[in-house]
């Protein structure tokens, strides 16, 4: 005779006596306290679509807690985040609402929780459980080794360096993509070199097996990789992590997608929360498909729409809704304000981007004599070189500003790179460029580049009765041979460019050290060489505007020595700010006043981004993140025309997700030259 043994819960129920329906609205107390069909707590799949400003953060915490009152011992909880200040967060929260002990919940980022995982069972992978985790600079030059064991002649042929190999090994790795798909579409300039690219890859993971190190995306590789060809191990994790909640889940790549199903598939007690129409991250390896196709991956997932809005003003959330109906794929929703009144959108059309950046900063001391501080006012742009006008014009003004999109534009080492070829072609005596341009070359360094100073001065400077000196010559012996094919470039660049006929012309200049040598350069050198050129594109643009290039060189002096330095600005806590951002590095964020700026056509949406639907739809909802950063007011802005470097620019027209949006959302704003004001 079978006789039956009760299992009980690993955690009786607790009662808090947390009031969950006077804490949540009606959309997020069904989420938070959804349980199974036969009214258990193994509630199974659930999607949790979370719109913007609606209390994503907030829904998370209180089903954690829910949880754990429900009788879910807080060990057996799992809690994956994209940052680990969002995890803290969450769990400081839920420790605010729970009068106990949750500490043995595992929460943290996906690399987090594998570190975690692989430190219990590396010997299954060949590893020692002391292994060490290299960063980016350890694994650049560990990639840089590998190239140097492998013998590979990089000067008969410009090879990527370890920067730009760890990224294309990243790509692939994180996306689950072939090196050679990597290659053929965001490296196709490396397409040719696809099979030694291969055979690095295959040096470099010895390597990091004989030295007992991981990089960052074997944390996830690894995970995933114990947990498929160990059963027993993935067992134990399945067993342990009763339920998983996953944040952000727009963001995941397909590894990341890979590790939730693999600890999840047993119990499938798992809910992830995010927003489709806010997966604005494929450059890095992002998928929005894995939230599309959730319901087809977990049948029976239930889908839960959290749309009441706690942020913006109606007038805001209108035009948002309208944003993004544009996008064929993705889960329809309709952000509900809880707010009342607030004034209707801007749209402000300017006669080009010097127009464009004086508005701006007119408008953002109007607000700040209005009463509101800078620091809530931001200004959001597509890309990071669309803002140069920007804040050449607020430099003039003296607004302090901070820029959370990177360095400044004019600060950048591309940029200064760049620059110090026009200086030299103007000013032959300038040491500290000409030795900044040798050192772009591999194998020189400081003492290398003091003495080609010294041998090359006399040809550098013009003789008498001579306007630009003599040619700099192709080989010389104090080049490195591993230098020589590069210092070629260099020399015929800078002969071309004191070549020219006066007056000099910016833009001319710029697009041939492009051409003639920093291209390649760039490719070799940087991951993103792509966004970097089209900043050597807008530079040029910029130098159109000035007569000679001494002018142009003056400028950026000026720009360049009048910067505040952002860091001290921040932390000081003296001094208001206005902030900066392209839209990615504000997602996330919101302000009481924003300014999205150079939505034309080209610029918002990019042009590389319109080969086809995927990389539209996307644009687009780069667009609606950007509009729904803002709180109380909205400025949306774009230049009637627009200088391009190489040629005299041309007229624009308003970006085509403006134009999807009903008149009716917004007001029209003329400017015009006087001081009357607007």
């Amino acid at each position: 005779m079978t006789q039956e043994y009760i299992l009980h819960p690993a955690h009786a129920p607790r009662d808090f006596h947390i009031d969950y329906r006077k804490e949540l609205n009606e959309q997020q107390l069904a989420a938070v306290t959804a349980v199974g069909q036969d009214g258990s707590l193994n509630s199974g799949p659930m999607l949790v679509i979370a719109g913007a400003g609606s209390g994503k953060t907030r829904t998370l915490t209180y089903r954690v807690a829910w949880l754990v009152e429900h009788g879910i011992a807080p060990g057996r909880i799992l809690l994956l985040t994209f940052t680990n200040k969002a995890s803290k967060e969450m769990l400081r929260r839920v420790e605010g609402v729970l009068p106990m002990d949750i500490s043995a919940i595992w929460g943290g980022t996906f690399h987090h929780i594998g570190n975690r995982i692989l430190r219990r069972h590396a010997k299954l992978l060949n590893y020692e459980q002391d292994f060490t985790i290299l960063d980016r600079e350890d694994q650049k030059d560990l990639l840089d080794a590998c190239l140097a064991d492998a013998k590979i002649d990089t000067k008969a042929e410009r090879f990527p360096k370890g920067d730009v190999l760890a990224e294309i090994y990243s790509l692939s790795v994180n996306t689950e993509r072939s090196i050679g798909r990597v290659l053929a579409e965001q490296y196709n300039y490396f397409s040719h070199l696809e099979e030694q690219i291969k055979k690095i890859q295959s040096r470099y993971g010895d390597r990091k097996r004989e030295a007992n190190v991981m990089d960052y995306d074997d944390l996830l590789v690894k995970t995933v990789q114990l947990l498929r060809e160990h059963p027993e191990v993935g067992e134990r994790y399945r067993e342990q992590f009763q339920h998983v909640l996953v944040d952000e889940y727009q963001d995941t790549n397909k590894i990341q997608a890979d590790l939730i199903d693999a600890l999840a598939q047993q119990h499938q007690n798992l809910m992830v929360v995010g927003d489709d129409a806010q997966s604005i991250y494929s450059w890095r390896g992002a998928n929005y498909r894995n939230i599309l196709s959730f319901p087809e991956r977990y049948p029976g997932a239930r889908t839960f729409k959290i749309e009441v809005n706690y942020r913006s003003v109606p007038a805001v959330l209108a035009l948002a809704n309208d944003a993004i109906k544009g996008n064929t794929q993705q889960f329809a929703k309709t952000l509900q304000p809880v707010r009342k009144g607030g004034a209707k959108p801007w749209l402000v059309a300017c006669a080009d981007a010097n127009q464009q950046a004086q508005f701006v900063a007119q408008r953002v001391l109007e607000l700040r004599e209005d009463g509101l501080p800078l620091t809530d006012i931001a200004v959001l742009y597509r890309a990071h070189f669309h803002a140069m006008e920007i804040q050449m014009e607020l430099t003039r003004r003296n607004i302090p500003f901070v820029i959370t999109s990177g360095l400044r534009f004019f600060e950048q080492a591309h940029i200064k790179d760049v620059a110090c070829f026009l200086k030299l072609a103007t000013n032959a005596n300038d040491e500290l460029s000409f030795k900044r341009i040798m050192r772009l070359l591999p194998g020189v360094g400081g003492a290398t580049a003091n003495k080609l100073w010294r041998e090359l001065q006399s040809v550098l400077k013009p003789e008498l009765g001579s306007p630009g000196g003599r040619e700099l010559p192709v080989t010389h012996p104090a080049v490195p041979k591993k230098a020589a094919d590069d210092w070629k470039l260099v020399a015929n660049t800078l002969n071309q460019l004191r070549a020219l006929p006066v007056p000099l012309l910016a833009d001319e200049m710029i697009e041939i050290v492009g051409e003639g040598f920093y291209e390649a350069y760039m490719e070799a050198k940087y991951p993103n060489a792509r966004a970097r050129l089209e900043d050597l594109h807008q530079l040029a643009s910029f130098g159109t505007q000035f007569k000679a290039v001494e002018d142009f060189l003056s400028q950026l002096a000026l720009l360049t020595n009048l910067e505040a330095d952002d860091a001290s600005l921040i932390t000081s806590g003296e001094q208001e700010y206005l902030r900066l951002s392209t839209v990615h590095q504000a997602k996330g964020q919101e302000w009481k006043a924003v300014f999205v700026t150079g939505l034309c056509d080209g610029m918002f949406p990019l042009s590389r981004s319109l080969d086809n639907l995927e990389g539209e739809e996307e644009e687009r909802r780069l667009f609606y993140v950007a509009v729904t950063r803002a709180k109380d007011e909205l400025f949306l802005t774009y230049p009637l025309f627009r200088a391009t470097g190489g040629d005299t620019g041309g007229f624009q027209r308003p970006s085509r997700f403006v134009g999807e949006i009903p008149k009716t959302h917004y007001q029209e704003l003329a400017l015009r030259h006087q001081s009357a004001g607007w």
